[in-house]
């Protein structure tokens, strides 16, 4: 398959550079620093034909850009993320591509040597103990010197679900013109490819192919009772030792538990401890999750576009996801659960419970049909309820069936905008458009309707976690958008 066939269907040439300079395309000016509902329903009609819903997505963005980059919420999350800001470039690129180019430029200035996108670049105007675990704790610019890490940004030491190369590729395409006049793909493919590099081969822990976390934190599903069998043999650290930031700013019946927490603490220490170093070293934590390695495959077709489009090769990248692909089948298909499962690296076993991310492998161009319907099977089934009437038609983060689950509890149950948007392409991508349409309409719906919502239950629509989060309004904006809703992988 073709690059072509993979992400560009229906849109209009790209005015590639041809020796002069590139005519500007907007007036833009480049970017410089500067209540609750308990069942919420889809919009009637067409999402598109929503205004006020777009002018309120745009607030929140607008309201949370801090000059070079957009916090997931001036509370809880006052730094950048690293999935987030890629989701919300996402959005972004409906409003300001400028603004977009710069939110991914921004992320990947703090880049480590060895090729990791840490997962927090902090704000040094934060105070220091609006959010733990901190810069001080982490102490990227001594602890992360072996790996390379930036000397004047502090960052986290972990990372987070490489969708970074897609978002630049549907960044660039909002506004090649743009785009081209900046040099904005040939000054990030270098980076999107060491990033990528990082994860295949420092993160290979296994030696089968597929990247590893060695943190909760690391593949975004941060307290999925998915790893409470990993991490049950991980001793917390002593409570007295940390103080959580969190709970200042979310309800405790949302947050994760404070013995998890102190897994997690006891995690990062020990990882902080070794110089964040991957191979070589023991891991108390070490999974190789669907989601991850399905957003990797995403992104090598991604970045076969970009070299396509500068002139290089897109063969290494589709052979790079095509391996990915085929390692994801080989080591994380289950026949019997109908769906992807992560894997525990220490027990090489895998992990008997089903989350979202097993279903997100739908989102892959090359995924075999037989398996993709088998798939869907399990996300309109009982456990997922894909589409359902009875509720608001998201996909829950964790089997509603599932002995752990809870509809208010963080990544334990919530229906999160994210992991349903990737599904609503992956439903697009292989040709199941009605349904795509109908959780596209759910998405809007819900989302707009829950005030843009951190997350929500997913059988009332009732809003969790923070307000005005940012990727939640911009991955509404992205599905408002007049343009091929595909936005990219179909």
């Amino acid at each position: 398959m073709s690059p072509r066939t993979a992400f560009s269907r229906g849109h209009p040439p790209d005015p590639r550079p041809t020796g002069g300079s590139v005519q500007k395309s907007h007036t833009e000016p480049e970017p410089t620093p500067g209540a609750p509902v308990e069942r919420v329903a889809a919009p009637p009609g067409p999402p598109g034909h929503a205004p006020g819903i777009a002018r309120d997505a745009r607030r929140v963005l607008t309201d949370n850009w801090t000059g070079t980059s957009t916090v997931p919420s001036h509370g809880l999350y006052p730094h950048q993320w690293s999935w987030d800001s890629a989701f919300i470039a996402i959005g972004l690129r409906h409003m300001s591509p400028l603004r977009a180019q710069l939110e991914l430029e921004t992320l990947l200035a703090a880049q480590w040597r060895d090729g990791r996108v840490p997962h927090i670049v902090f704000d040094p105007a934060v105070p220091r103990g609006a959010y733990f675990p901190g810069p001080d704790f982490w102490r990227s610019s001594t602890s992360g010197r072996p790996a390379g890490a930036p000397r004047r940004t502090e960052t986290s030491g972990i990372v987070q679900p490489p969708v970074h190369a897609l978002a630049a590729w549907l960044v660039h395409r909002a506004d090649p013109r743009a785009s081209w006049r900046r040099g904005f793909l040939a000054r990030v493919q270098p980076r999107l490819t060491a990033w990528h590099r990082y994860l295949t081969a420092s993160r290979d822990l296994a030696g089968d192919g597929l990247p590893a976390v060695v943190h909760p934190w690391e593949p975004g599903m941060d307290n999925s009772p998915c790893w409470d069998a990993p991490l049950a043999h991980v001793t917390p650290a002593d409570p007295e030792s940390f103080r959580r930031a969190d709970l200042h700013h979310g309800a405790a019946a949302d947050r994760p538990t404070d013995l998890d927490y102190g897994r997690y603490v006891r995690l990062a220490v020990d990882y902080r401890a070794g110089g964040y170093a991957d191979l070589g070293r023991p891991h108390a934590f070490a999974v190789e999750d669907p989601g991850l390695a399905t957003l990797l495959a995403l992104s090598e077709h991604a970045l076969a576009e970009i070299a396509l489009a500068l002139g290089g090769d897109p063969r290494p990248h589709l052979d790079e996801a095509a391996r990915l692909t085929e390692a994801l089948v080989r080591r994380l298909w289950s026949p019997a659960a109908g769906q992807f499962l992560a894997r525990d690296v220490r027990a090489d076993a895998l992990i008997p419970e089903r989350s979202a991310a097993g279903l997100l492998p739908l989102a892959l161009p090359d995924l075999p049909e037989a398996i993709a319907a088998e798939v869907l099977r399990t996300a309109e089934g009982p456990h997922f309820a894909l589409g359902s009437a009875a509720a608001t038609g998201l996909v829950p983060s964790y089997d509603l069936l599932g002995p752990a689950y809870d509809a208010g509890r963080y990544w334990r149950g919530p229906a999160w905008f994210n992991l349903n948007w990737l599904l609503e392409r992956g439903l697009r991508r292989h040709g199941w458009a009605d349904r795509a349409e109908r959780l596209r309409a759910a998405i809007v719906g819900v989302g707009a309707a829950s005030g843009f919502a951190e997350y929500v239950d997913p059988a009332t629509g009732r809003p969790r976690g923070t307000r005005d989060f940012s990727w939640t309004a911009a991955l509404v904006l992205d599905l408002l958008a007049d343009e091929d809703p595909e936005g990219g992988l179909g």
